[in-house]
């Protein structure tokens, strides 16, 4: 399986087709993985879903990966499936918040709701899409919840408000500091005395 996934990225390393698009290829843990060049992932994904070698019709997924620390910020992530000769391959390109990767959905009408949930997620924006707007959050959402300097709580909550009888979005309002409550923290370990065995102890000293 190693030496045909090896073999199937040198043969689209090598296509002319894909000459300016492919910027290199590793196989790892049984996966084959391109590497792309953003601006040519259209011409890339027409190249494997036409030849004769790759017949990758499917796209099964569009998703994200957030490195804060690098200028190309996101990592666009594609999975394509061949059902024809049962092979799967991913695609990676590289992108910052504010240049759009073009949009697949003219050639995989699929990607349509794939790239609105990696706006709505990490704010990727997809040039060519014809209706990029969130897709999971609520409606006057702040912020994109899978970025890596997202807080944990957010910035607004949602809730039914009994007196004014709808839905109200407010500032996210923590009533004690939510890291120091978890006393069985698995980051810590378990301890020998746990919480609330000194309340035992002092009813054992009082009977005896």
């Amino acid at each position: 399986m190693t030496e045909a996934l090896r073999d199937l990225g040198e043969h689209i390393s090598a296509a002319e087709a894909c000459a300016d698009v492919v910027k290199g290829y590793e196989v790892r843990f049984g996966e084959l993985t391109i590497h792309a060049e953003r601006d040519g992932i259209m011409k890339l994904a027409r190249f494997l879903k036409d030849d004769n070698q790759c017949v990758f019709e499917t796209l099964i997924d569009i998703c994200g990966v957030d490195w804060p620390e690098r200028s190309q910020r996101f990592d666009v992530v594609y999975h394509f499936l061949s059902m024809r000769l049962n092979q799967r391959i991913r695609i990676k390109i590289e992108t910052n918040e504010a240049t759009p990767v073009p949009s697949l959905i003219d050639l995989h009408p699929s990607a349509d709701w794939f790239e609105r949930e990696a706006f709505d997620m990490y704010g990727i924006r997809f040039a060519g899409h014809p209706d990029l707007r969130r897709i999971l959050t609520d409606y006057g959402f702040e912020g994109y919840p899978l970025r890596k300097d997202f807080p944990l709580t957010g910035f607004t909550q949602v809730r039914y408000d009994d007196l004014e009888k709808r839905v109200i979005n407010e500032p996210v309002e923590l009533v004690q500091e939510y890291r120091n409550f978890d006393f069985l923290s698995p980051w810590e370990g378990m301890t020998k005395e746990l919480p609330g065995d000194e309340k035992a102890e002092k009813e054992e000293s009082s009977n005896g």
